[in-house]
């Protein structure tokens, strides 16, 4: 396994819409593996494919205490998604150090796939709804950012530009000396 490298918001390959899974092998496991320690590593609840420049639909998630429960959707969709919403403080890996609440449906019932191509469904609420919805976006293109308003979206995006800027700047210090 390996650890693979997280675009970072406001990265034009965030917004490409992934393709469905319809091989079902080797590298489609490690793949999975990969992006499971990526997450862990990182350290974060859920990540989609798309967040490591591989756009196809497929999302690793825990929201375990003890990171000992490791879920795999491929080709995920929401089949049923209850009227009730609830706000809840969402943050992403590919926006670091950027929390902010999210409007989302309290419950959801989502069906997909594994990684052996086993079509599974499970009904669920809490952090663990929030998180496939909020993964189910990045297939889509979309960044939680982009449900805040305007101003905090730009901000945010200036604030994380003057930070690449700043690391790019620090690293070409280093690499000279």
């Amino acid at each position: 396994m390996s650890l693979l490298n997280i675009l970072r918001y406001p990265d034009p390959r965030l917004h490409k819409i992934a393709k469905p899974v319809t091989v079902f092998d080797a590298r489609l496991k490690k793949l999975a593996a990969d992006m499971a320690e990526t997450m862990y590593d990182a350290p974060g609840v859920g990540l989609a494919a798309s967040q490591v420049d591989v756009h196809e639909q497929l999302i690793v998630i825990d929201t375990s205490d003890t990171r000992d429960d490791l879920r795999v959707f491929i080709n995920p969709e929401i089949v049923w998604a209850s009227p009730e919403k609830q706000i809840y403080d969402e943050g992403c890996l590919s926006v670091p150090g950027i929390y902010d609440g999210v409007e989302r449906h309290a419950k959801i019932k989502v069906r997909a796939l594994d990684v052996d191509g086993k079509r599974f469904e499970i009904e669920t609420d809490g952090l663990l709804a929030v998180c496939i919805q909020h993964e189910m976006d990045h297939l889509k293109g979309k960044v939680f950012v982009e449900y805040l308003s305007p101003l905090k979206r730009n901000r945010i995006k200036a604030k994380l530009l003057k930070e690449e800027r700043e690391l790019k700047r620090d690293r070409q210090s280093v690499a000279v000396r």
